[in-house]
């Protein structure tokens, strides 16, 4: 029809990262997760012999058996937080700017921390380099993903600089003339 408005996408100045995609972003970053809980599981425990062997895929700091419950009860946490975000309610799936910037912030802190810790361990171990127990450090990259993939989904609502425009302003004739 001449002169109607062309759907633009969501709303401007809502800060919505659509749903699906911060579900579909946050289940592949949980998958990755559990896959590295089932590999370091599979090789502990003698089950596989093709995966990098067991001092890869874990720092020391702590003794295997309780890394596994920390690493299952935040598998498990991830799991409800992606499942709150794909339902589309719970307090995960509440728009909250305040908490986004944190998470966002943390997640740049978490990120930048594993870079650092790589080019440490890199400069102490060079017999590591490039890829030798690196596992931990890739999976942490993984982690500080998921925090700003999740730091997105739940900015919505959050203003932005240009939320001020009205929708007028977005309407797109198809026939060339102004829009009235």
């Amino acid at each position: 029809m001449a002169g109607t408005a062309l759907p633009s996408g969501p709303p401007r100045g809502t800060g919505e990262a659509p749903r699906g995609r911060c579900v579909a972003l946050m289940s592949v970053l949980v998958a990755l997760f559990a896959l590295r809980v089932v590999g370091q599981t599979a090789v502990t425990y003698g089950v596989v012999a093709f995966l990098p062997p067991v001092e890869q895929w874990q720092s020391g700091l702590l003794p295997y058996p309780v890394l596994l419950i920390g690493q299952a009860i935040l598998l498990a946490l991830l799991v409800r937080v992606t499942l709150a975000v794909r339902r589309g309610s719970g307090v995960f799936a509440t728009p909250m700017p305040r908490l986004a910037s944190v998470l966002a912030w943390v997640s740049y802190a978490y990120a930048a921390a594993m870079i650092v810790r790589y080019g440490v361990t890199m400069m102490l171990r060079p017999e590591w380099r490039w890829f030798g127990h690196t596992i931990p450090i890739v999976f942490h990259g993984v982690l500080a993903a998921y925090l700003f993939v999740g730091s997105r989904c739940l900015d919505r609502g959050r203003s932005r600089p240009d939320a001020d425009r009205s929708d007028d302003d977005e309407a797109v004739p198809t026939d060339g003339k102004p829009a009235h």
